[in-house]
């Protein structure tokens, strides 16, 4: 399947196989049973996102993680399915579990009350699953008291157990301590008052083996990745490994009879010999046990591990009369191979076949194939980009180094870094809040004042309102102004006419509207300029809403002046400018300069009058706008 690829190692996972065996264990469902996904430890090192597409494809109604920042991630990457933490969570969690709509196991009344809590704070109902011991004797609560915590939680108000649950400890080989266990839940099942909408007990091997009729809903981990742990079961000829992990020769030396290979000398030649060297080790994974045990496959040919495992690299014999070449592919796990499965890797050392591919490759760039095609490839680093993990000056240099990075230029991208989005994280304060449906109408009326345009506007758009208050300014000078674009509470600036004398019956506020609600205007004399506190007793019930703003003003605008600019300050979405001008204008012609998606907005011209539009959801950038020159 190799693809281009240039890596020192990597992993391969074929999806095509991992649906194929799911589609096998689901041949062992019960009419009355849907499945759960394992996806924990991103989905046993396979790729959580990409199993956890495959398995929704196939029917799963749930998927299962171990944590809830497994589940967060698996949230922020688009998964909207309902999701299980399987192993108890702590109550200084309960936050993050019901912001990303996750399903806690409660096996305790104290969190499931410190969840009831929370979740009354939050109007919502939240969904769990009780875990019981029926004998493992690791997490949930025994046998003999779940009923007892079923009536209490049952009494929680803002809590609906939706699942019932207990793991086996040894479906694969202990059929005696599997019987028992399972009569235990069928007891507590026959107990309960009422039975929650899922009931599950069995994993792959206890599917297979038959166990949990009863039940209706089973839990798919190993089997479904290809990893055998039923040897003495027909489906063990059946079950494709998912997960392949490769690497190349590095390097070829030859070895006389005598001489001793890696630390410590564990490994001396009987005979004169060649060796390869491979640039991985147990930091990539490749477990450290696996010294003078383990084995790869190099053209067709099994190859064993000489010497101690390294951290960075292994050392296999070729022998004397070997065919292999530097850069020739190696496969250390995985593939057609049945010695290099797994489960029969792991029990050379007597490993956990469970444990080898959740370490595997942790240095390894995933390539993921289905349908035999290439598909995606994942970054070495497993973990996706969380953007809360970072503080805000590191997240200020991922994004210009991103920027560099793809626009392959340092000084571009320190450039747009600096410049364009400083705005918005320095000034915003966190709060960054855009406008949108953002409507300006212009109309410039023949004055009997000599000189001068009467200029009538109307602005209308939508915004989070985030002050009881807000100011609309009037300054005469580019300096003046230029400081109320720096006040987040200023709504509204117009530029004087220096001319002019400043004041009302040059700069008329006529009136202004949040969400059709006339407010009060309050004009105060600052600095030379003018300035109208708008605010209405109202407004703080709207605080964090979104608002619609309507501002109305009349003023002077100088004939001499030539142009007239409509310019947007803030990040906007859906702009829509009108010009509407007098017959004594005989010329005018629109100059835009927008910064955003779409550079050209569309221009329409109609009898003394020039509109300028996007469509509505397009974003503008600040300090965009629109000349109008007669």
């Amino acid at each position: 399947m190799k693809h281009n690829i240039t890596e020192r190692s990597w992993v391969e996972i074929d999806l095509d196989a991992f649906r194929s065996n799911l589609r096998l264990l689901k041949s062992f469902l019960s009419p009355q049973q849907s499945f759960l996904q394992i996806v924990k430890a991103d989905a046993y090192g396979h790729g959580a996102r990409e199993i956890a597409d495959i398995a929704i494809q196939e029917g799963a109604v749930y998927l299962g993680v171990a944590n809830l920042e497994e589940g967060k991630l698996l949230r922020i990457q688009g998964i909207n399915h309902p999701i299980l933490i399987l192993s108890p969570s702590l109550i200084s969690e309960i936050d993050g579990i019901l912001e990303y709509g996750l399903v806690p196991s409660v096996s305790d009344l104290d969190f499931a009350t410190a969840l009831n809590t929370q979740a009354a704070a939050k109007g919502l109902i939240a969904k769990l699953h009780v875990k019981t011991d029926t004998g493992m004797h690791r997490s949930g609560i025994l046998a003999s008291e779940a009923l007892e915590l079923h009536i209490r939680i049952k009494q929680l108000s803002n809590l609906e157990i939706e699942g019932l649950f207990s793991h086996f400890a040894s479906a694969e080989q202990d059929e005696n301590f599997s019987t028992i266990q399972q009569q235990i839940f069928y007891e507590l099942l026959e107990n309960l008052p009422d039975r929650p909408k899922y009931i599950h007990l069995n994993n792959s091997a206890a599917l297979v083996r038959g166990y949990g009729k009863a039940t209706n809903l089973v839990r798919l981990g190993i089997l479904s990745f290809g990893i055998n742990t039923l040897k003495d079961h027909p489906i063990s000829d059946q079950l494709v490994p998912v997960m392949t992990f490769k690497s190349t020769l590095s390097q070829i030396k030859s070895l006389c009879k005598g001489e001793s290979v890696g630390y410590n000398r564990d490994w001396q030649a009987n005979e004169n010999t060649s060796y390869g060297i491979i640039p991985i080790g147990y930091a990539d994974g490749y477990d450290f046990l696996l010294s003078n045990k383990g084995r790869v496959l190099c053209n067709d040919k099994i190859c064993h591990v000489i010497g101690r495992i390294s951290m960075d690299m292994i050392t296999v014999e070729l022998g004397s009369e070997h065919h292999h070449k530097v850069g020739d592919e190696v496969i250390l796990l995985g593939g057609d191979n049945q010695a290099l499965r797994a489960e029969n890797i792991a029990a050379i050392y007597r490993g956990s076949p469970y444990e080898l591919t959740c370490q595997i490759g942790r240095r390894a760039r995933r390539f993921f194939y289905e349908n035999a095609e290439f598909r995606h490839s994942s970054p070495i680093s497993r973990r996706d980009f969380v953007s809360s993990d970072f503080s805000d000056t590191k997240l200020n240099e991922i994004i210009q180094s991103a920027l560099a990075q793809r626009l392959q230029s340092e000084e571009i991208g320190e450039l747009i870094s600096r410049e364009i989005l400083r705005s918005f994280f320095y000034y915003k304060d966190k709060e960054l809040h855009y406008r949108h449906n953002f409507v300006h109408d212009v109309s410039f009326l023949e004055s009997s004042q000599p000189g001068y345009y009467t200029a009538r506007t109307r602005l209308s758009y939508r915004k989070i309102l985030n002050n009881s208050y807000f100011i609309i300014a009037c300054a005469p000078t580019d300096e003046a102004l230029r400081h109320y674009f720096l006040r987040p509470n200023v709504e509204y600036r117009w530029l004087l006419d220096d001319h002019l004398e400043i004041g009302v019956d040059t700069f008329h506020v006529d009136s202004v509207r949040v969400n059709g609600i006339l407010l009060e205007t309050e004009i105060k004399h600052k600095n030379s300029s003018l300035e109208m506190r708008c605010s209405h007793e109202f407004l703080a019930d709207l605080l964090g809403q979104s608002v619609q703003f309507e501002i109305e003003t009349s003023t002077l605008y100088p004939i001499a002046a030539h142009q007239f600019s409509v310019f947007i300050s803030e990040l906007t979405q859906g702009v829509d400018i009108s010009f509407t001008y007098p017959q004594s204008l005989t010329s005018v012609e629109p100059v835009t300069i927008f910064s955003g998606q779409d550079k050209n907005p569309v221009i329409i011209r109609g009898k003394n009058t020039i509109r300028i539009t996007t469509h509505d959801q397009e974003w503008v950038f600040p300090m965009s706008g629109v000349v109008f020159s007669y």
